[in-house]
């Protein structure tokens, strides 16, 4: 190729390349986003673990969502009340909302000493797969832990140990990111006050005599911690005592009363974690 051809050649690319980075200048113009400052700020103060506890799509969705105001400043479980009050002052201090810490608990204290098995299980260990199994599951009681560890499997933080055939929440690792809450077929992991230190813990919903007959710790539905709480604090739906926390004032006096103690208190749930 003489001079001539390679000046050319030279010219085209040239040419095209000018093309290319006057096409790429506009369309950065047309396409451009501008960046949110305060959304920025807040998804700097969340701490990343992009767990979906919150609702959105990890922690840059929440963090667009707290921007604008679609969603609280508390709305992060993981961060608790110290990233609450952080994006609280980034918005200005105008937010005030309630920062209570949660947890996660498993309404369920029926392990292998408490509840029989009816059958022999043989199969994937998964609860979402047992729970389709006769009688819902091999234990006895169709409402407790399977005990096949699906909510530990999903928990980042090691907060959810199986003890004795049953998931125990650890309530110093939790950090109530509620996907162990999602993982379980049975609804028994609900998130509750961490400052509250009782919580039932049976999910049955038959009446007494046919929960004993399956599980030595089962609720028997005899109502004797409705009528020991002096704050009226814990009602009847059903066969199931269910607490009010908004009313709770930690006194344990449902504990104590329960007869099969059913009720769990914090100190309790610490020990048995740590087994």
């Amino acid at each position: 190729m003489d001079i001539t051809g390679i000046l050319i050649a030279a010219g085209v690319i040239g040419g095209v390349g000018i093309l290319v980075g006057v096409l790429l200048g506009r369309a950065s113009r047309v396409f451009h986003v501008e960046e949110n400052e305060t959304e920025i700020a807040v998804r700097e103060a969340l701490p990343g673990n992009n767990c979906g506890g919150c609702g959105f799509p990890g922690c840059d969705g929440l963090a667009k969502a707290i921007a604008e105001g679609k969603a609280p400043v508390n709305a992060c479980p993981v961060g608790g009340p110290a990233v609450a009050e952080k994006i609280a002052e980034i918005l200005g201090g105008a937010e005030d909302q309630p920062t209570e810490q949660m947890r996660a608990f498993v309404h369920c204290k029926g392990d292998c000493d408490k509840v029989r098995d009816v059958y022999e299980y043989v199969g994937p260990r998964t609860c979402s797969i047992a729970v389709n199994t006769p009688n819902g599951g091999p234990k006895a009681c169709k409402y407790g832990c399977l005990g096949f560890g699906e909510c530990a499997s999903v928990c980042d933080f090691g907060a959810i140990s199986l003890i004795d055939g049953i998931a125990v929440v650890d309530p110093d690792k939790c950090v109530a990111c509620g996907l162990c809450v999602k993982a379980c077929p049975r609804g028994l992991i609900s998130l509750v006050p961490k400052e509250k230190e009782h919580h039932i813990s049976c999910s049955s919903k038959d009446k007494g005599l046919d929960v004993k007959k399956v599980c030595s710790a089962g609720c028997l539905a005899c109502t004797m911690c409705v009528k020991q709480c002096p704050v009226e604090a814990i009602h009847m739906e059903g066969n199931q005592p269910v607490i009010d926390y908004s009313k709770c004032v930690n006194c344990g006096a449902c504990a104590v009363k329960c007869p099969v103690k059913c009720i769990s208190g914090l100190e309790t749930v610490k020990e048995e974690a740590k087994k």
